[in-house]
């Protein structure tokens, strides 16, 4: 058998339409930060408000995404991915129907409830298919999909606010179509995705079977160890360590995103300059992912390669706040852009090393909805620091800040947990015939 045929072969059928679903996801979920521009004079948002509720979003998603990812492996991914894309596509196409702040807030929050466990629901549904070897370039190619979306969303935008159909303004429209196509993404998801390998009909049986030695393989050579009770993974310091070193990406990523329309805005006045304008560090997102992934693919662990992507996105973002010229400041929110987007796959294949199976789905679940607390955060304080100093450009130095501290943590959890094979060190509690040894990667 040809392991990088049979590779290719899952990545072709899989990666691509993962990807499309999850910039349908991105999309929905950012498309505030272009309907602002039109609905904050049209519901009395200040920027407060609604760095407020876009960080809501993330609210309802941390709370929701453990119990989502729990019911994932029971259902499978073919109907839990159909029913998330159908109920967040109307909650989208509800928040057309925003009238003040309050159910601006409440519409926020169904939101990231609806859409709870779809990212590190495919994050763990790409666990089943490809051995750890091969995750860090899978998951870099998936995670293209959040730059691409502002790629499509940009120049879209600026046409859709200029709609004025039956009585409705742009941003109304904004929220109708991007929910709509969520909605009408369903119907492929229940049809094309397979829940496992063995129920693919162009992976053999034979092909099958040695995917399933392979995850059988990575278990006992990187210590993983998968627990009767799943939760149990809320209790490892590994699980606890990944969330709050996941915690600043996510604020540097939505900090930058939900703002960008909005600092764009400063030096033009045309909808349609801004949704062009605001694609370009969008543009170097998408090169980033590209680079990176394939360059920390060359080191055993990507440690290194994950701090200094974290130092470069603060100095990037950094340099956003401080410049005055509109060229150096895109060119400066494209550097953080380059490397905010690239952290993602950079980062998931760690995690991965030491969770499997169901407690992978609670693990992977908890940590990305820990981090995506920094959701709330990020949006909110440059929201707050907006409002305070009359721009967002000074909510740029509150992201470098915290992104150098990311750059910061990854180096104590490399120093702590670097080139350690958990394998050596498990404790009890796991699946029938787990050796029983001290410092478990889960279920402490």
């Amino acid at each position: 058998m040809d392991e990088n045929k049979l590779i290719g072969r899952i990545t072709r059928r899989i990666v691509p339409f993962v990807m499309v679903l999850y910039t349908v996801a991105y999309v929905d979920r950012s498309v505030i930060g272009f309907a602002k521009l039109q609905m904050g004079a049209d519901v009395h948002l200040s920027d407060g408000a609604y760095g407020l509720g876009a960080g809501l979003f993330f609210l309802g998603y941390f709370l929701f995404e453990v119990p989502s990812n729990f019911v994932l492996p029971r259902v499978g991914a073919r109907k839990w991915f159909t029913r998330i894309l159908v109920t967040w596509g109307l909650v989208t196409m509800a928040t057309a129907l925003t009238r003040n702040p309050a159910s601006f807030y409440s519409l926020r929050f169904l939101l990231g409830v609806a859409e709870a466990g779809f990212y590190p629901g495919i994050l763990y549904y790409l666990t089943q298919w490809y051995p750890q070897r091969h995750r860090t370039r899978a998951t870099g190619t998936f995670v293209l999909a959040a730059p691409l979306a502002f790629l499509i969303m940009g120049p879209l935008a600026g046409w859709m606010l200029g709609l004025d159909w039956f009585g409705l303004r742009g941003w109304h429209w904004m929220f109708l179509l991007c929910g709509g196509v969520a909605v009408l993404a369903g119907i492929p998801t229940m049809f094309w995705l397979k829940d496992t390998p063995r129920d693919a009909p162009w992976i053999s049986p034979a092909e099958a079977q040695w995917i399933e030695d392979e995850l059988a393989r990575d278990k006992v050579e990187l210590g993983q160890v998968e627990h009767h009770n799943p939760f149990a993974a809320l209790g490892s310091k590994y699980v606890w360590g990944f969330a709050l070193l996941f915690f600043p990406s996510t604020v540097g990523v939505y900090g930058l995103s939900f703002w960008v329309p909005s600092v764009v805005k400063e030096f033009t006045k045309s909808n349609m300059a801004v949704g062009w304008l605001s694609t370009i560090p969008y543009v170097f997102g998408f090169i980033g992912i590209l680079l990176t992934s394939r360059w920390a693919s060359r080191f055993k662990e990507n440690w290194y390669p994950l701090a200094a992507i974290f130092a470069v996105a603060a100095v990037g973002i950094g340099l956003a706040g401080a410049v005055r010229s509109p060229g150096l400041e895109l060119a400066a929110m494209s550097l953080a852009a380059f490397c905010l987007y690239s952290i993602a796959g950079v980062f998931w294949p760690l995690p991965s090393r030491y969770l499997v199976g169901a407690t992978a789905a609670i693990g992977i679940a908890f940590v990305n909805s820990f981090g995506n607390i920094g959701g709330f955060v990020g949006p909110y304080a440059v929201g707050a620091i907006s409002d305070a100093t009359g721009t967002p450009r000074n909510g740029m130095y509150f992201l470098a800040v915290v992104l150098a501290l990311g750059a910061v943590g990854t180096l104590v959890l490399k120093a702590m947990w670097g080139g350690k094979n958990p394998v050596t060190s498990m404790v009890g509690a796991g699946t029938a015939g787990s050796p029983q040894q001290e410092d478990s990667p889960v279920g402490q």
